[in-house]
């Protein structure tokens, strides 16, 4: 096949989809208990160097509480799918956990501004980056879970986006045509956060999945925080609804409040007074800010039932209100 071009961009993720197929059949197909505490969860399945992806879109139904463990943590050397990725990204920046970021939306936190931690990060050179586009990002992984090495596609030709990507344009032997080719996308992990699950792992989530069914598939490990462990009974009796099976799920943790500051459609609503409050921090020059930030809310507390406690219930509740008043719940 004839190469045109390509982009001067590096592939981030060392995976292949038959690096991902080989760790999948290590995985017991049995009905175990996976639930743990998240504390456990983040230290024997994320390791420092590894690829993460993360569930939810911008501010919605992102998996915080396994965000914050992370940076609790001091993990290091992460590389991270910005696929979309916004507070959560930017918190495991703050912690100095990310070494490499492959882009399709970061900086940017939407309506509330641009983040002074990733632009920071980025600028200074600390953070390696290689351009996306979210189109992209999810053809890499349905590549990554159809398992071939590689996906034609006709997004991102012509633009300095995919100069900025490891792409390929070659000339299509069928058609003549140019076509650009994306390496797959299979992560170390995934970490993801649901409205319900049972010890097993079967995973249901209410309203839009976004691209948390692709990458559960495309991942190598699985952690799942959710809203409510329930009975079995009550996934087998709506099983439309079951996005991630078991057999592919690592962990299973009940979280409650587990996307704050984030959105969980038909449960709370953004903490946006909390969202600011961060990015302010972030935005300071004074590098202090931020870690004293991080200090407050993050390392000087154990676990993610400490932060709710510090958040308080007239708070949360509120939440809970704003998303009824909405229409959401």
């Amino acid at each position: 096949m004839e190469i045109l071009y390509e982009g001067k961009g590096k592939n981030l993720c060392p995976n292949t989809p038959m690096d991902a197929r080989k760790f999948a059949r290590t995985k017991t197909r049995a009905l175990v208990d996976k639930t743990m505490p998240l504390e456990e969860a983040v230290e024997k399945f994320v390791l420092d160097g590894e690829y993460i992806a993360i569930g939810g879109f911008g501010h919605i139904r992102i998996p915080m509480a396994t965000i914050y463990e992370i940076v609790r943590q001091r993990k290091k050397n992460l590389t991270v799918a910005g696929h979309t990725a916004v507070q959560d990204i930017d918190v495991l920046m703050a912690g100095n956990c990310v070494i490499g970021v492959e882009i399709a939306y970061v900086v940017g936190f939407e309506l509330r501004g641009l983040s002074g931690v990733q632009r920071r990060q980025f600028e200074s050179g600390n953070v390696k980056m290689t351009d996306y586009t979210n189109g992209s990002m999810s053809f890499r992984l349905r590549a990554g879970v159809q398992g071939i090495p590689f996906i034609p596609v006709n997004v991102m030709l012509g633009t300095d986006t995919m100069r900025n990507s490891p792409g390929k344009v070659v000339k299509c032997p069928f058609t003549g045509k140019k076509v650009l080719l994306l390496p797959s996308l299979n992560p170390d992990i995934l970490i993801m956060h649901a409205h319900r699950a049972d010890k097993y792992g079967n995973c249901q989530i209410d309203g839009h999945i976004v691209k948390d069914d692709l990458q559960a598939r495309a991942s190598k490990k699985i952690i799942v925080t959710c809203e409510e462990i329930v009975d079995t009974e009550v996934i087998r009796s709506n099983p439309q609804n079951t996005v991630v099976p078991y057999f592919m799920v690592d962990a299973v943790i009940e979280q409650k409040w587990g996307s704050h500051p984030g959105n969980m459609p038909y449960r709370y609503y953004f903490d946006n007074k909390f969202t600011q409050d961060y990015l302010t921090a972030g935005r300071d020059e004074d590098p202090t800010v931020i870690e004293k930030w991080l200090d407050e809310w993050v390392y000087s507390l154990d676990n993610f039932d400490q932060y709710l406690k510090k958040l308080g219930e007239d708070r949360l509740q509120g939440l809970v209100d704003l998303e009824f008043l909405r229409g959401g719940a």
